[in-house]
């Protein structure tokens, strides 16, 4: 992809890096963030070296206000620890931060999603106990989609990964549509973006099924309808949303090239 800055000079990007941009985005100064590992950490990070130098990190190892300098390896990685405010026990991030709804929005992935925003990282395929592929599991992504006010899913767009239905439901979403959330008793509003690497969906405000809203540069609304598992509502006019700009990717592949370095 490129993006047009002017009569003769272009910035070029990937699809991924749109994504993770694109995601970094969605998170505003001041708020509180629960992040996953992966695409969600890359996207929350760019956004604290961006425009939200105030945004609090908040890693389910229990570090708060963690400010790495690179991308982290997992939620253990050391250096979160030494960049945060605080840390505390993992209880104490799910029993006082989590569950009373005190964090603004929780950044979470996904292998599979559904219409309605369930997320599946459990198992694909088969049943629980004879899978054909076996995920790493929950963590705390069950109590993230539950009680955080908000919830943003960064995923990879492709038949594989968008559903009709979910193997296993990980992460309740919006269950099979309106009321669902209530009726078991999730106190956090639920998914309110999907950011995959072709646009951004949104649910309906009626039905609660998870809408194309925005198209990334050159990519057309038939070609993430081919790439959805099921019959995919696109909005009467999808918002085109801006290439990253220059400061963007610089921080971006600043946090991508000492992550490689400590691969070496």
């Amino acid at each position: 992809m490129t993006s047009q800055m002017s009569v003769d000079q272009t910035v070029s990007y990937t699809a991924d890096e749109m994504m993770t941009v694109s995601a970094a985005r969605a998170l505003r100064d001041g708020m509180t963030c629960f992040v996953g590992i992966g695409l969600p950490s890359s996207a929350a990070n760019l956004a604290r070296a961006t425009h939200a130098p105030s945004l609090v990190l908040i890693y389910e190892s229990g570090t708060i206000g963690a400010k790495p300098g690179q991308l982290p390896l997992s939620i253990g990685d050391g250096m979160l620890a030494e960049t945060a405010d605080a840390v505390v026990s993992v209880p104490e991030i799910f029993n006082y931060w989590l569950q009373p709804g005190r964090i603004d929005v929780g950044f979470l992935g996904a292998a599979q999603i559904d219409k309605f925003g369930n997320i599946n990282t459990t198992v694909i395929g088969g049943d629980y106990r004879s899978p054909k592929v076996r995920l790493p599991g929950a963590g705390g992504a069950p109590e993230i989609a539950a009680s955080c006010r908000e919830v943003i899913v960064v995923v990879r767009q492709s038949h594989r990964s968008f559903v009709e239905r979910v193997d296993f439901v990980t992460s309740v979403g919006y269950g099979s549509g309106p009321g669902d959330r209530e009726r078991l008793g999730l106190t956090g509003t639920g998914p309110k973006k999907i950011i995959t690497d072709l646009g951004v969906l949104e649910p309906d405000p009626e039905t609660l099924e998870f809408t194309l809203t925005g198209l990334y540069p050159g990519v057309s609304a038939s070609a993430a309808k081919e790439r959805t598992g099921w019959d995919l509502a696109i909005a009467a006019e999808p918002e085109i949303i801006a290439a990253p700009g220059p400061a963007e990717l610089d921080a971006l592949r600043r946090f991508q090239g000492t992550l490689a370095r400590s691969h070496q």
